[in-house]
């Protein structure tokens, strides 16, 4: 099988400038032993910035120019722009670069060093699946269940706003709903049909990619990875890879301030109108 080609989106609004050099680095060793393995021939990233803000805008390209110098990886820098939304701006690359794979990827979030190319190769030879969600662990080398059955919005609300002795006495729904009754972070058996993958890190081929359009850009920021989700089970099949490993950097919208909570309660009124109501 011929390599794959690859383009790489990252999307940045006022980023930890520690965590995304490690994201950077972690890409660039991911990306080399791709290469090493044969599994990818070219390789373009793309660092776009919703800061609005010049100077965090050239802290970025810093970064990247860092990381990146006698690589021989194209790297793109989009800024500038308006803060146009977490999916949007993934779109500005998704489409027209005829990449045989995007990787999606969050500031906050480090490839293992092989998972790229494992991925990849997996995917190269699974025909049938067009998406992959990676095995997720926090900074605590714990597992992180981002794969999520179709939300009901009382699960929203336990997950994101139900104080900690509330949560407890539904953990076995929430258990459910974060699919740890059909995924084990312990196993290395890939599992088909993930109904809902986050937007922090997904791999998609393609031919999903442009069956699907990528993200609905209606929604600025929170739901659109479910909605894409939802989208891509229509056309294709997707998977949770364990072979496609990471760690992710991250926290709840519901700890981030009110507005954070707006834009969340938003989207999540855009998502259910759009794919169907489930209260509980």
């Amino acid at each position: 099988m011929l390599p794959s080609s690859l383009t790489v989106s990252v999307v940045t609004y006022r980023p930890d400038s520690v965590l995304l050099e490690r994201c950077l680095r972690k890409l660039a060793l991911a990306i080399g032993a791709a290469r090493e393995d044969g599994v990818v021939r070219s390789v373009a990233v793309a660092l776009i910035d919703n800061s609005e803000d010049r100077d965090v805008a050239e802290g970025v390209i810093k970064l990247g120019k860092a990381r990146f110098a006698d690589s021989g990886i194209n790297v793109t820098y989009l800024h500038g722009h308006a803060n146009i939304g977490y999916g949007t701006a993934h779109n500005l690359v998704l489409h027209g670069t005829g990449a045989d794979y995007q990787l999606v990827l969050n500031p906050d979030v480090e490839l293992a060093a092989g998972s790229l190319a494992n991925a990849i190769r997996w995917l190269d030879e699974h025909p049938e699946v067009g998406a992959a969600a990676p095995a997720v662990t926090g900074h605590d080398g714990k597992p992180l269940f981002l794969c999520k059955r179709y939300p009901a919005v009382f699960d929203l609300f336990l997950r994101g706003f139900a104080p900690g002795l509330v949560r407890a006495l539904f953990r076995k729904r929430l258990a459910r709903y974060e699919l740890r009754d059909y995924i084990d972070p312990a196993s290395d058996k890939p599992v088909l049909g993930v109904p809902v993958m986050s937007g922090a890190c997904m791999l998609v081929k393609r031919r999903a990619i442009d069956t699907t359009g990528g993200f609905d850009p209606k929604f600025f920021l929170y739901f659109e990875d479910f909605d894409w989700s939802v989208r891509l089970n229509r056309i294709t099949k997707t998977v949770w890879l364990p072979q496609f490993q990471v760690v992710h950097h991250g926290g709840a919208a519901a700890r981030k301030g009110l507005k954070h909570v707006g834009w969340f309660a938003r989207s999540a009124w855009r998502f259910y109108r759009k794919n169907g109501w489930r209260w509980v």
